[in-house]
């Protein structure tokens, strides 16, 4: 789990330096401070449980399988990354992985309706769905809350409470701010999003819990985010810059990990100080890779990729180009 929160946060820093140097563009998110949750869940559930999040969502796509060079060929709109460069910082997919949603709560109903295709196929197995505090106060999280509990679906409902929804704090926003105790008719429970035992083993249980037939749970992973809400927040207006350096100095889930790993006599200060290296090195050549590789083809078909499923096109995708005609008689075509 040290190795794996290192590497997120040597991805999220490269992707940092790429925006700044231009070579990423538009939106993108980064969880710097909040690694511990991605990770946490990950090795707490298997690969046939589904993960869904909102768009802060680049250590959770690693977590799930996709490499650094996929995810930063992704954020760069190269063919290499993991959706094919068209998606960018907020879409974001992997096997068992439903993004990275750009739309604010609206992952949190197809969560759930991820958790019912598993309660509908029999499988032992739940649905992690994952939103902000910012996302909290939308009616559609309130709608699959009950839906699931209605249902008994095996959905852990899980919200990332950095403190600060865009440029807002959460006690502005929201006029209670106990977020796990939101879903009034099933259980929630508090975590220190930090500190990644507890995430961990929150995580665990919650699955547990989730699978054994007593329905959904919520939990509220009380985290922070270093940086701002995207690369074009600098973070600093609404927040002191005190505020955010005693969140980096005393509760760092990296540097919390590691005083454990040392104090337990779980690995050396050299072993630990050559995970740091190889996290750096490996990194380093991903982005170097990711860099290199080819940007799309300029080729008009690569914009109507991916709408049908391969063999079932129709002969004419409505709205493409300026001159289709939708006389589908004349043409001879017929629908499908």
């Amino acid at each position: 789990m040290y190795k794996q929160m290192i590497i997120i946060r040597r991805m999220e820093m490269a992707a940092d330096a790429l925006y700044k140097a231009k070579k990423i563009r538009g939106f993108c998110h980064l969880s710097v401070g909040q690694e511990a949750i991605a990770v946490g869940i990950e090795n707490a559930i298997s690969k046939e449980d589904d993960v869904i999040t909102s768009y802060r969502c680049h250590g959770f796509t690693y977590m799930r399988g996709s490499s650094v060079k996929e995810v930063l060929g992704e954020l760069m709109g190269r063919r290499i990354g993991v959706s094919n460069g068209k998606g960018g910082s907020m879409h974001m997919y992997a096997d068992g992985f439903y993004g990275g949603n750009g739309i604010v709560g609206a992952q949190v109903p197809l969560g759930a309706g991820l958790a019912f295709a598993h309660q509908y196929r029999g499988k032992k197995n739940c649905t992690f769905t994952l939103y902000g505090d910012g996302a909290a106060n939308q009616g559609q999280v309130f709608e699959a809350f009950n839906m699931a509990k209605l249902w008994n679906l095996p959905c852990v409902f899980a919200c990332e409470n950095n403190k600060y929804g865009m440029g807002t704090s959460a006690s502005r926003s929201s006029a209670m701010t106990e977020y796990y105790k939101r879903g009034q008719y099933f259980p929630g429970l508090k975590v220190n999003g930090m500190d990644i035992l507890a995430v961990y083993q929150a995580s665990k249980f919650a699955k547990d819990w989730a699978i054994s037939g007593n329905g959904p749970l919520l939990l509220e992973y009380e985290t922070y985010r270093y940086g701002g809400h995207s690369m074009s927040d600098p973070g600093t207006t609404y927040r002191t810059r005190e505020e955010v350096q005693n969140m980096r100095s005393r509760n760092d889930p990296i540097a919390g990990l590691k005083g454990h790993l040392l104090d337990f006599e779980i690995a050396t200060e050299e072993e630990i100080k050559s995970f740091d290296k190889a996290a750096r090195k490996y990194v380093d050549e991903q982005v170097k890779l990711a860099e290199a590789a080819p940007e799309p083809e300029k080729k008009m078909d690569i914009l109507f990729e991916d709408v049908y499923v391969p063999g079932s096109e129709i002969p004419i995708l409505r709205g493409r180009i300026r001159d289709d005609s939708w006389d589908f008689a004349k043409k001879g075509f017929a629908y499908r």
